[in-house]
This record gives structure tokens, sequence and C-alpha cells, in this order.
């Protein structure tokens, strides 16, 4: 599982109800993802592309856990995120919901708003391709990325289902 994209860095401390903010969660999804990180960056949700990568700093997704947060990234099209450290909870619902998250200490320092990122989610190998430097993430538990590589929990469950 590879990404590569834009990198939209933000930075430390970003709770749920500010990825998505609370009176925005009852929105379609396909509303809701328009006012992703409204408050940090009011040109990210208009100008992501598929595939760019979310970089952000620590405590991640602190905060409550409401799934909503992680599946809106997702429905912005966003490839994969790359945090310093993200919160427990936050970390599971976005393998839960098909999203890709590696914790990835030092990354804020090595990257930029706008730089190229490549994002191997298998190895943890996640490189800046405009500065040409490289990190190395925490590992991913397998059976996470297999839950990826299924789509989410939900598909993952109906999979395993079907093979009964």
């Amino acid at each position: 599982m590879k990404y590569r994209g834009r990198c939209w860095k933000f930075g430390d401390n970003i709770p749920t109800d500010q990825i998505v903010r609370s009176d925005r969660v009852f929105l379609s999804i396909d509303v809701m993802k328009k006012y992703v990180l409204e408050n940090y960056n009011s040109d990210f949700a208009e100008n992501v592309q598929p595939g760019d990568i979310l970089v952000a700093g620590v405590h991640f997704g602190q905060s409550s856990g409401r799934a909503v947060a992680p599946k809106a990234i997702k429905a912005t099209g966003v490839g994969a995120v790359v945090v310093e450290y993200a919160s427990r909870l936050f970390y599971r619902n976005c393998f839960e919901v098909g999203l890709p998250l590696l914790e990835c200490p030092g990354i804020t320092k090595g990257v930029n708003d706008g730089d190229t990122v490549s994002v191997n989610i298998e190895t943890g190998i996640v490189r800046n391709e405009t500065k040409y430097c490289e990190f190395h993430a925490k590992p991913i538990d397998p059976f996470l990325i297999e839950m990826l590589k299924d789509g989410g929990l939900i598909p993952m469950a109906e999979k395993l289902a079907g093979d009964v």
C-alpha cells in the first residue's frame, strides 16, 4: 500500500472536534468533508487531492472518540495520515474505517506544507521527495495492515463471514 502526494502539514494537539467541528457531525459525509480541518487551513478541504498526505504533530485526534473524524478525512481523498503521535482511540478508528495512519517520530521537522511525500504503509518508510530525505515510522500490526487492505473493519468482517 503506497501513496504519493502533496503534504498538508498541521501542528500539535488537534482534537477530533476540530478535525470536524461538533456542529457539523450530523451532516452527510459528502457535505462534512468540505469542512475538514477548516479552522487550521481553510484551503485544505477544497484543494486536497486523492492520495495527498496529511502530516501532523503529537496528540493528533485527541479528545472524543468520534469515528466521524477519520471518516471525514478519508472522504477528502487523503491517502494516508502521518503523525508524530496519534491518540490511541483515533489511531484505531482510522484503521477501522480504512484510513492508513503511521506514527513517525520526527516527521514534522522533515516536511513542509506543499512538499511531495511518498508513504509505504507496509514498510513504514516515509520519503520527502522534495527534500530527498527518509523517515521510518513505527511498524503497524499485521492484523491492522490486513484490515486496511480489506477496506476497514466492516468489509473485513464481511469477508471473514463469507469465508466461514
